[in-house]
């Protein structure tokens, strides 16, 4: 069993991941910039090491310190959390490299389901459906442009390394398509490193359906069962529910089969969240469906998961990475109740909804019985410009 662990991140989940490590008995270390020092997270940790300032990239995002403060303070293994370098190959292949303990997939897997592109060819090896597209290695513009004339008008170009949006974009027609792919590239290489694009045919009327996966480094793998996150604002998620509503039971077997399947088909290890759209506005035993993306680590809706299945999917997820077997075969795994998250964003709505960072004046919350709040601010606390 795992003794320390860092947590590389911040925030609600890097509090959600300490109060986990707590209760299981592990010391925890916060990585901190400048800015987090008096933040509730930091405080939430057994020890807290100040790695550099502001900047993501000098602090967060920066491999080389994260891997010496894990070694420096004792750590045998590092949470990613979600965001900053939750998904990046080289970073979980640093961590092994110290030998150290990452609390996820190998570098290897992460290669393989992380990038998009890549992961719809693991998809489409194992028989699992895709939404048409283009994801060939030319990134051309001529190239980029022949494949949109050929899957059709509207079409969405997504940066392959990307994630939350970032991009993304939707094309109507023919004439706004090298427009749209410059300042997608622009955005995806500024975000991610990596201007990468692949190009897909929109979805008429989609239900955006994901499920929550976990597997271990002895061949087992297991579902729990769906959410589902159509409500979104620029193709970031805002509410999500578990599980998905009027879901027919034959559509679910299929959709869990499917992510268990490329789970198994990569030698996954840990938490990871396999995303599909279905056609047509329902969840009918008919409905057409299609793989899109695979996240490589913990998602931020993971409560509502957590609340169907009375499980703590963090616990899971340390109990792997310390060597353990799955906790509980897939008939020992029972889906009860319906969960709804909210996500609660410091936003203008006046200026579409754009970020609004600041100091927190009030922050009243509800009772936490039968309302579960994860979050990572305090009243008089600050919402930083740097990260959120």
């Amino acid at each position: 069993m795992l003794k320390k662990l860092l947590i590389a991140n911040r925030g609600e989940i890097a509090a959600r991941i300490a109060r986990t490590a707590r209760r299981m008995g592990l010391g925890t270390v916060a990585a901190y910039p400048e800015p987090d020092a008096n933040a509730p997270h930091v405080a939430a940790a057994d020890e807290r090491v100040l790695i550099g300032p502001a900047e993501a990239l000098k602090s967060y995002l920066d491999i080389d310190k994260v891997v010496a403060t894990a070694r420096k303070t004792g750590a045998d293994a590092i949470h990613p959390g979600y965001g900053f370098l939750s998904e990046n190959p080289d970073f979980a292949a640093a961590v092994a490299n110290a030998g150290l303990v990452f609390v996820g997939p190998s570098a290897a897997a992460m290669r393989q389901l992380g990038d998009k592109a890549s992961a719809k060819a693991v998809a489409e090896k194992a028989g699992v459906t895709v939404v048409p597209g283009y994801d060939g290695a030319s990134q051309h513009p001529a190239t980029l442009q022949r494949g949109a004339e050929r899957i059709g008008f509207p079409l969405l170009i997504k940066a392959v390394a990307g994630g939350g949006g970032r991009g993304m974009r939707v094309v109507e027609r023919t004439d706004d398509f090298i427009p749209a792919l410059e300042s997608a590239v622009r955005e995806a290489t500024a975000a991610f490193g990596d201007g990468r694009v692949l190009l897909e045919r929109q979805i008429v009327r989609p239900r955006h359906i994901e499920v929550q996966v976990f597997a271990d480094r002895y061949g087992n793998a297991v579902h729990m069962f769906e959410r589902e996150c159509s409500a979104q604002r620029r193709h970031q998620k805002v509410i999500e529910e578990a599980p998905a509503p009027g879901i027919h039971p034959a559509l679910r077997r299929k959709l869990t089969d499917a992510a268990v399947k490329l789970a198994l088909a990569t030698r996954y290890e840990g938490a990871g969240t396999v995303e599909f759209l279905v056609e047509g506005g329902t969840l009918g035993a008919d409905a057409p469906w299609y793989f899109i993306e695979a996240n490589t680590r913990l998602q931020v809706e993971h409560p509502v998961t957590e609340m169907i299945t009375g499980l703590d999917l963090v616990e899971w997820q340390l109990r792997i990475a310390g060597g353990e077997r799955l906790p509980l075969h897939q008939d020992e795994i029972e889906l009860g109740g319906h969960a709804i998250e909210v996500r609660l964003n410091a936003e203008d709505p006046a200026h579409n909804f754009r970020p609004s960072p600041g100091r927190i004046l009030q922050l009243a919350l509800p009772p936490k019985s039968p309302v579960r709040c994860d979050m990572g601010v305090a009243a008089g606390g600050e919402v930083q410009p740097y990260y959120d």
